[in-house]
């Protein structure tokens, strides 16, 4: 099975966000769609593993924020590489409470949802849910996980349903910049892998974003950190 083929469907990047008893909480999301026009209704696809998955369970709604460009990358950090079990997420980040439910205010749009239904898979549950509210934000070009991967240099976290080990993104990405006339010049990707892999690169344990600046790694200030997770420049690891 060829999973490049994949990368054909199209993501967003989301904060779904719900209530953890009287206090506020929320992942990232990449799997959002509407299924029907009237009644609005929308799938979320929620990880067993991610602590928002049992509130939206308890608490019978949630909310979509759908983040922009220009968004903070530190916040799909927050919510996409921490557990609200232990971290409250929305003492980072500046949100309204409409319709009930927390309203991340640096997004493009919010869509306000009670769950009406949901089916359950191995790994993720997905959540249905009608819309009682929705509204435009701010005024921006909507975050793609293209633009997230490619532009921010993002990472997938491993509870999400894109997530894709590093390495065979990394083979993939090769193999796509080598295509010509849609012919893969097999000899010039191993050689390209192989020249890829003699290249020092430093990268964040915490949520996998790889430093790419012009300035070297080693020289960079102490109190530098990763902007997608905000981790101090301890926690990068040189890969070579």
């Amino acid at each position: 099975m060829n999973e490049n083929a994949f990368y054909n469907l199209s993501y967003g990047v989301y904060i779904i966000a719900t209530w953890d008893g009287d206090r506020p909480t929320g992942c990232i999301a990449n799997s959002v769609m509407q299924i029907t026009a009237y009644p609005a209704a929308f799938a979320i696809s929620i990880s067993h593993d991610n602590y928002t998955n049992q509130c939206i369970e308890k608490s019978g709604g949630f909310v979509i924020s759908v983040l922009g460009e220009k968004a903070e990358p530190s916040m799909i950090g927050t919510f996409g590489f921490q557990t609200g079990k232990d971290v409250n997420k929305f003492d980072s980040v500046d949100y309204d409470v409409r319709g009930d439910m927390p309203i991340v205010k640096a997004s493009c749009a919010y869509i306000i949802c009670k769950v009406i239904s949901k089916m359950e898979t191995d790994t993720h549950t997905v959540f249905i849910g009608q819309a009682v509210d929705a509204d435009n934000l701010i005024e921006d070009e909507v975050m793609t996980y293209a633009y997230y991967h490619k532009v921010i240099k993002g990472k997938s976290p491993k509870n999400a349903p894109t997530y894709r080990a590093d390495a065979k993104a990394a083979e993939a990405e090769i193999k796509e910049n080598v295509v010509k006339e849609d012919v893969v010049k097999e000899d010039v990707v191993k050689d390209a892998i192989i020249e890829a892999a003699k290249v020092e690169k430093y990268v964040c344990s915490i949520c996998g974003y790889e430093y790419t600046g012009d300035v070297p790694f080693e020289e960079l200030p102490a109190d530098y950190t990763c902007p997608i997770c905000r981790q101090p420049k301890t926690v990068f690891n040189k890969q070579s």
